[in-house]
């Protein structure tokens, strides 16, 4: 590339950037995770109000996010022959309408319904948005700009324990859910509107010409392509199910004050509020391969730090390396597939890997480490599962070693 056409390319990133797009989906990111964020911190409250124990708090958690993995997989489907942002409207406003739901939920039961049916209205929202964005910029900055992208998400990771231990005193969890919930009913409603008039997010047209890294064709692509998403979902979902455990940790092993459970949640993602934008640069820079390679073979030893209870000056370290690990997986994971991927099936393949990276595996995963917790304790389960962790991915890096793409 000549001087010229790289200052031109500079400038139309640029353009792009400040016309709005990329901030109008960090603040969608944003309100889309806030319902299914909103049960982490508030899992202690909501297991008094149902009389629950740590297995039906886990099968609560693991319903929601098997319906929301297995969403993914229509909706990448469907972003080929719907107009994307009618799917990543439903995928806001869906989400947040059953949030009021869940927080009028006079039962259990009542509530699993809810977060049922949040999961399956939640899937339209990555598969689509990710690579609306990523088609806006050059495949040089695609790392960067998703991990800009992913700031909304992480963002309310850190936005909902820190307020839910801030109100604590003055709502109940049924108060908190309707407090959220509402405004994102309305930017869901704007944002469609904004697409709309921009022309964005139509039916995607049939493509004359594709151009991307590695061809299928290639030896060995299907193995590298398969072993590298397998290593990217681990890292996410291990690390997850243990994080949503957290709060549980600290309120039956510190006996503290509550609201120290809600806020203590928010530490691997505001770790994370800065990892993603650096790991997706950091990729753009030296490979995608050698990043995932890096957070996957330490994250099974992180967690395994967790089960060090007694050390709680440790706690925080160990949660903030935690996120590092998980937030620098997803854009590396999302501008691995979108880049490497026909254009024809990448948002397919993208519903393949959110429908397991955001809920499929959680769904077994979460009662399993209830079920552990349960029957054994905090240490067996978080040490159970960061082995598990650095088995799947030593075996992946086998598979990938010696490539760099």
């Amino acid at each position: 590339m000549n001087i010229t056409a790289k200052t031109n390319s500079i400038k139309i990133n640029l353009k792009n950037f400040f016309s709005g797009l990329v901030p109008l989906f960090i603040l969608a990111h944003f309100m889309h995770h806030i319902p299914g964020f909103l049960i982490t911190p508030l899992l202690p409250a909501i297991g008094d109000t149902f009389h629950l124990d740590y297995v039906q708090l886990g099968w609560l958690i693991g319903l929601y996010s098997g319906a929301y993995g297995l969403s993914n997989l229509p909706a990448g489907w469907l972003g080929n022959r719907i107009a994307p942002r009618v799917l990543i409207t439903v995928s806001i406003t869906g989400v947040a309408a059953c949030g009021l739901i869940a927080g009028f939920s006079p039962n259990y039961f009542m509530m699993i319904f809810a977060m049922i049916l949040m999961g399956s209205l939640g899937g339209g929202y990555h598969p689509l948005a990710s690579p609306l964005i990523a088609d806006a910029f050059s495949i040089e900055k695609r790392g960067q700009v998703l991990g800009l992208h992913q700031i909304g998400g992480t963002a309310a990771s850190i936005v909902v324990p820190l307020l839910a231990a801030a109100l604590a005193t003055f709502l109940t969890w049924q108060g908190f859910y309707f407090l959220m919930t509402i405004p994102i009913i309305i930017y869901g409603i704007y944002l469609f509107s904004i697409l709309k008039r921009r022309n964005l997010g139509e039916v995607p047209q049939k493509l004359q010409a594709e151009s991307f890294t590695i061809l299928i064709r290639t030896r060995g692509y299907l193995r590298r392509i398969i072993a590298f998403l397998i290593m990217g979902v681990a890292v996410q979902v291990f690390v997850s199910s243990a994080i949503n455990f957290i709060s549980s940790l600290v309120d039956d092993k510190f006996l503290g004050p509550r609201w120290i459970a809600y806020a203590i949640v928010a530490l691997p993602h505001i770790a994370g509020l800065a990892a993603g934008p650096i790991g997706g640069r950091i990729s753009d820079r030296i490979g995608k391969i050698p990043v995932m390679l890096t957070v996957s073979l330490a994250a099974g030893p992180i967690i395994c730090l967790l089960s060090l209870g007694t050390y709680w000056w440790l706690l925080p370290i160990v949660l903030m390396a935690m996120g590092i690990c998980q937030y620098v997986a997803m854009p590396v994971s999302e501008s691995y597939v979108i880049s490497n991927a026909s254009m024809r099936n990448r948002s397919t393949i993208l519903g393949i890997y959110y429908f397991a990276s955001r809920g499929g595996v959680l769904f077994v995963l979460s009662p399993i480490i209830g079920y552990l917790i349960k029957h054994f304790s905090f240490n067996v389960a978080f040490t159970t599962i960061g082995v598990a962790l650095f088995a799947i991915a030593l075996i992946c890096s086998l598979l990938l070693w010696g490539t760099k793409d």
